[in-house]
């Protein structure tokens, strides 16, 4: 008896703990982030799976699928496998208390944010919006560097906002928001860094307001213009005087050499895609050019990535890119290039890269025939389409000579 006591009494400390453990409640959940000038709004589900927790960032269409979730004690710690990041926070009653961090960076303190469940909106709404965003609009940047003009394009329906904004490097990819009698808000948060874009309407074809992110912002203005279109991004990008071709020799993730001189590459057209485990619209790329390169490689066309890190360790080069190519199911070459800002060591035939990611189509020849400077993703709508239109034109004219 007095065993059967003693035993009871050891186990009763890990029995409560058992009983208290929280978890996240399945369902939809609210957050914002505590940033510097405003609170940036964000939603997530969450759903019990046979194999634990699974987390999902909701921007729009857009679906960013989580499932490294892992419970400890009072806290929760959720992995953004694609850019190293996480979510970690603590069960205060019912509200989640943490902070986002960017675990590759060192000493980060971090994003404060706060979260309950709740299926409510991203934004509340205060009376009927006098104009609609609908549409393409010149959208300027304002800064002390100078006015960068780009592109917004905005969709309403249901009472929802939709759209993106596209730049010369790529696109902001999906927000979502609303329009009300004080105007609009749209924001968006896929795993690297929350911004909150919000306006005031001038008239119905102007407006001002301001691009916001964790650590500032930057003033805005817009113009309705339904002709909106950035730079020709194959004329951004350049081959140096003299140079037709490139010369790199770099390792594979097994360190293995490759270089287009391989029998693999020779008298192939080959796309070769300057990327970033780190970088969104690369990873928007890889979503396209992945199951493309499994549908035509028997056409006589191979990719190769060439990919410039945060950092060059090798455990933490094998971890990141080893996640990216599992993730897309890549079939085609990513190369180990270097660190952000490599490009001129690993490239010099290039003028500078302006983007990540820039892609180059290279003839049969082995000469470079074209470079595209950023990419607009599947956010961007009809740009999306216009790429993926463009981009099977200029392979189907390279693969006829």
């Amino acid at each position: 008896m007095r065993k059967l006591f003693l035993a009871l009494l050891f186990a009763l400390p890990f029995m409560a703990a058992a009983q208290n453990k929280s978890t996240l409640k399945p369902g939809k959940w609210y957050a914002e982030f505590a940033a510097q000038t405003a609170a940036i709004p964000f939603v997530f589900e969450v759903t019990n799976t046979a194999s634990g927790t699974e987390v999902t960032l909701i921007n729009g269409k857009e679906r960013v699928e989580l499932k490294k979730v892992v419970y400890k004690g009072d806290s929760v710690y959720i992995s953004i496998e694609d850019y190293d990041t996480q979510l970690s926070a603590r069960f205060e009653g019912d509200k989640l208390k943490g902070v986002f961090k960017r675990l590759f960076a060192h000493a980060d303190a971090g994003v404060p944010f706060e979260a309950y469940h709740a299926d409510r909106a991203r934004f509340d709404t205060k009376g009927k919006a006098d104009y609609s965003l609908q549409g393409k609009w010149d959208v300027v940047f304002q800064s002390e560097q100078g006015d960068k003009k780009n592109v917004g394009i905005f969709n309403e329906e249901g009472g929802l906002l939709t759209g993106s904004i596209l730049t010369n490097s790529g696109d902001l990819r999906f927000l979502e928001g609303v329009t009300d009698a004080t105007g609009f808000r749209l924001s968006a948060f896929a795993g690297l860094s929350p911004y909150l874009i919000e306006g005031k309407f001038l008239d119905a074809d102007h407006f001002e307001g301001y691009f916001i992110t964790a650590k500032g912002r930057q003033s805005i203005k817009g113009v309705r213009n339904q002709q909106a279109a950035l730079s020709d991004p194959y004329r951004l990008t350049q081959l140096r005087d003299g140079y037709t071709s490139l010369n790199f020799k770099l390792p594979n993730l097994k360190n293995q050499l490759v270089s287009l001189t391989d029998d693999k590459y020779r008298g192939k057209v080959v796309v070769v895609s300057i990327l970033g485990s780190w970088c969104p619209n690369c990873l928007d790329e890889m979503s396209f050019l992945s199951p493309w390169y499994k549908a035509n490689k028997e056409r006589g066309v191979e990719v190769v990535g060439l990919a410039f890190e945060r950092k060059t360790e090798p455990a933490y080069v094998q971890k990141v890119l080893s996640n990216l190519i599992n993730k897309h199911q890549t079939t085609y070459d990513i190369l180990v290039a270097g660190k952000i800002g490599d490009d001129k060591k690993v490239l010099p035939e290039i003028d500078g890269l302006k983007s990540y990611p820039t892609t180059i189509f290279i003839d049969k020849k082995g000469n470079v025939r074209k470079i595209h400077t950023g990419f607009n993703g599947p956010a961007t709508g009809l740009f999306y389409d216009e790429f993926k239109s463009e981009f099977n034109k200029l392979v189907n004219e390279l693969l006829a000579e």
